[in-house]
């Protein structure tokens, strides 16, 4: 038996080392084409730069013939000028000298105005400096600086790891912006890479059992935010690369940020039979839900059997097993997950061919056949498309009619210990009702649908136009006192 054990790692053995030498003799190869790649791309580079240096080269040889061609025909004018200047003044000596050796005195009276001719003689009126000078030297150049630099030139450098500045980091309406900056000043740096991923753990990143990391890349800027986030876990890991036009250096210190939100999904073991629930979307089921409590129940039995069963200490769990079905006329389902303190905030959205529903919180384990505003223990807002469109808000079986229009989504806002529970339009923000009373039991969401469907979203945070409304209506009682229940 010894010597098979030995046997058999010896065997174990040989085949790592076979495999090893499979993947040195991959990477032996590998290095034999990246090198000629980076061959290739070296000699594209310093082909760019020959390019560049020939035409600037021909643009500046331009530039000399120009000039040239400009002070010679400028030479030629001058010359030409003086040529005709010169013959015109021989004529003018010959007809002087011809007339100083005329002796009649008649004879001479007639060219008396001989000295005033000569005296206008083109000659008389040219520069005799040239127009344009020979030298050609400012048109020449001294690479001699440029020399220098080309003889620095090196291979990029791998780029250092950004430092991302958490102070200067920001969460809020789902939404996280993240600066970083640069240990030293690297004027090569062509772009950054963003990587993000959610994360139950405060700390470090951990190998196991993390999602995998998003990426955004090409951010040309040191700052960038991500938009429309779901944050349905409790931190955002976050990291940093920086990239040259070659290589990418290492990623920066990971950090943590804490993305505090509501998380919750839609109890099914709590809904009416009529309601076909799937997360956090709910829809009327005008067959009664026979064909789904059927197929549940197969998936239940058959789920059952072949996974172990589920433990009952968890606050969902106890909540679900504590809990009857809504019956008769409360088409209603409720949330998984209760309000026990703080501050929370959801929406919903209902489908535009919706007759009824509701919105709203109530205390745990109400009874089944209870509707959403007709207890003393729950609050909503109800909206009735049937015939013509009614917008309320209910509470302890009494209406108070909401007159203004329905809006698409309906933000819920609530604030267990300050006893406040608001209704906004979530795409404006506008207020559109609010209770107040002091909740003296856990809440729960509650949403009654009759024809057509909600879907609700979850793990938003209080957005900070729903914070600064507070602050504003916080301590205005407001006009619904009618409907406030103070227990």
């Amino acid at each position: 038996e010894t010597l098979q054990r030995i046997v058999s790692t010896l065997v174990n053995k040989n085949d790592e080392i076979h495999n090893f030498i499979d993947t040195l003799n991959r990477t032996i190869s590998n290095v034999q084409v990246n090198s000629s790649n980076a061959i290739s791309e070296l000699d594209e580079e310093f082909d760019g730069l020959y390019s560049v240096l020939h035409e600037m080269k021909g643009s500046m040889a331009s530039t000399i013939q120009q000039e040239e061609a400009r002070k010679i025909q400028a030479l030629e004018d001058q010359l030409s000028q003086c040529s005709r200047a010169l013959e015109s003044s021989e004529e003018l000596l010959e007809l002087a000298v011809q007339s100083l050796d005329i002796k009649n005195p008649v004879e001479l009276l007639e060219v008396e105005n001989m000295e005033w001719v000569v005296t206008v003689a083109s000659a008389f009126r040219l520069s005799l400096k040239p127009k344009v000078s020979d030298s050609m030297t400012h048109l020449m150049v001294d690479f001699a600086l440029e020399k220098r630099m080309l003889q620095a030139v090196k291979f990029l450098p791998v780029p250092k790891a950004p430092e991302i500045d958490i102070a200067a980091c920001l969460v809020a309406d789902n939404c996280i912006t993240i600066s970083w900056r640069m240990p030293e000043e690297d004027s090569r740096i062509d772009h950054f890479v963003l990587e993000y991923r959610k994360t139950n753990f405060d700390g470090l990143p951990r190998l196991k059992g993390e999602q995998h990391w998003e990426l955004i890349d090409y951010i040309k800027a040191t700052e960038y935010t991500l938009s429309g986030l779901k944050f349905d876990t409790k931190y955002m890991n976050l990291r940093v690369q920086a990239c040259n036009k070659a290589v990418a250096g290492e990623y920066s210190e990971p950090v943590t940020l804490e993305t505090k939100a509501f998380v919750f999904s839609l109890d099914s073991t709590s809904s009416h039979l009529n309601l076909k629930v799937e997360d956090t979307y709910v829809e009327w089921d005008p067959t009664g839900g026979k064909g789904q409590e059927k197929i549940k129940g197969k998936e239940n039995k058959n789920s059952n059997a072949a996974s172990p069963k589920r433990s009952t200490n968890s606050p969902r769990a106890s909540m679900r097993a504590s809990r009857d079905r809504f019956a008769g006329e409360s088409y209603t389902v409720l949330g998984d997950t209760a309000i026990e303190s703080g501050q929370h905030y959801w929406e919903v959205r209902a489908q535009k061919d919706c007759k009824s529903y509701s919105v709203g919180v109530t205390y745990r384990n109400p009874g089944k056949f209870d509707q959403l505003g007709k207890t003393n223990s729950s609050w909503c807002i109800h909206i009735n498309n049937w015939l013509q469109t009614t917008f309320s808000a209910k509470h302890n079986n009494k209406a108070k009619t909401l007159d203004i229009p329905v809006p698409d989504r309906i933000g819920v806002y609530c604030d267990f210990d300050g006893g406040q529970l608001s209704f906004y339009n979530a795409d404006s923000k506008a207020l559109l009702h609010t209770f107040r009373t002091k909740f003296i039991q856990p809440l729960l969401p509650g949403f009654m649908i009759w024809c057509g469907g909600l879907t609700v979203s979850t793990g938003l945070q209080v957005p900070s136009a729903v914070k600064t409304l507070q602050k504003n209506e916080n301590g205005l009682a407001g006009s619904t006192s009618s409907l406030n229940n103070v227990a």
